[in-house]
């Protein structure tokens, strides 16, 4: 919006006294900018609607009050604080933070519009499983298989997109791994919207499986939101994009706002749901995050690099798959089933294992910009 009004303005004065003294207005065609501008209004608006928002919650009792799974395992144990009656539904700030910086800052073209509504999608998927969970006192929500249908709907809508609009095709016909410069795979389109949804409802679970200590899943998701920032950057200009012999995306660079707008929210989320949190995201906001990642890395034509970005969430969830398949099958062939893991997602083994949650959180987040790093060297490593 901001940048269409500049242009408005600049174009107006032109040949007029006001042109010289408003041609600063120039800048908003900058993504560097528009991206920091993005940052910025996210930042202050979750700084200023976080105590109103969480205040909200609370009055209308949109709190846990509801016995958790780390809680119901009896894992209270590793815990200094309880969490019972902190609110939930978190990403009730976070989400529309994000949409409405991205909205101010950003063009609106089908990438970030593509990308906004599925953000928009899986969040108002988590409310509903965070408000049936809430409404139950119960930590049984929306059941596994609603979730994974509508994720499974989001994914195919967007592979399918690419994959029919000739301008975005390649990033679904043509399949890139890292630290390869060339397509593994041509003419591939089946398997391409295969991926693409296989993405989506990977990081947002894996999100939502990481949301389980105070600061994690949000810092954790900075972190990658940063990488996917230089990635968008570099992919929406040709001549780098060309240099580093990466996909050129028209018009990704505009993804750049969006993922400088997740950072600004996500740290003035952070300011919030840090130990003790004051409010959890919940699933508004670690299913919408998680999606909105997935969505991106695809559109820069590098889902891959998602996987190493987001090393931290994928052993999260790797934790979970591992733990549940390992236990079915040895009860399967000895009667009894058995664990790999204190217990899942891997962040509660380590609770379990003695160490205090601050120390999980801090850790992981040293994994995270370890991972982070590795992502952004494939950039240079081919």
């Amino acid at each position: 919006m901001i940048y269409y009004l500049a242009e408005w303005l600049n174009g107006a004065v032109q040949g007029t006294p006001w042109a010289e003294p408003l041609s600063f207005l120039r800048l908003f065609r900058y993504i560097t900018v528009r991206s920091g501008g993005a940052a910025l209004t996210a930042l202050v608006l979750s700084w200023w609607l976080g105590p109103r928002v969480i205040r909200w919650l609370k009055e209308l009792k949109f709190g846990q009050e509801y016995r958790d799974r780390a809680e119901e395992a009896g894992d209270l144990q590793a815990r200094v604080l309880s969490k019972r009656g902190t609110p939930t539904m978190g990403g009730l700030l976070l989400v529309p933070v994000m949409t409405v910086s991205t909205l101010l800052w950003a063009m609106w073209i089908p990438l970030v519009c593509l990308t906004l509504l599925c953000v928009l999608v899986l969040c108002g998927l988590g409310f509903y499983d965070d408000f049936a969970k809430i409404s139950r006192q119960s930590s049984q929500g929306t059941s596994e298989g609603v979730k994974l249908l509508v994720q499974t709907v989001v994914g195919l809508g967007v592979g399918l997109y690419l994959w029919w609009n000739p301008a975005t095709s390649r990033l679904v016909t043509e399949i890139m791994v890292p630290f390869y410069k060339y397509p593994v795979l041509t003419g591939a389109g089946l398997v391409g919207v295969l991926l693409t949804v296989l993405v989506v409802v990977g990081s947002s679970n894996a999100v939502n499986l990481t949301d389980g200590l105070d600061g994690l899943a949000i810092g954790c998701t900075v972190i990658t939101a940063f990488v996917f920032l230089v990635f968008t950057y570099l992919a929406g200009n040709v001549r780098t994009a060309s240099y580093l012999q990466i996909t050129y995306v028209p018009g990704a660079g505009e993804l750049t706002v969006f993922c400088a707008a997740m950072i600004g929210a996500g740290l003035g989320f952070l300011w919030y749901n840090c130990h003790p949190a004051q409010v959890f995201m919940g699933d508004t906001g670690s299913l919408a995050l998680g999606g909105g990642l997935g969505v991106v890395a695809v559109l820069v034509h590098q889902p891959f690099v998602l996987v190493i970005a987001g090393g931290v969430f994928v052993l999260e969830a790797l934790s979970v798959l591992l733990q549940r398949g390992y236990f079915r099958y040895t009860r399967r062939r000895t009667g009894t089933g058995r664990r790999l893991f204190l217990m899942a997602p891997l962040h509660h083994h380590f609770e379990k294992r003695g160490w205090y949650e601050s120390q999980v959180v801090t850790r992981f987040y040293i994994l995270g910009v370890l991972f982070a790093v590795l992502a952004l060297a494939t950039l240079k490593i081919r």
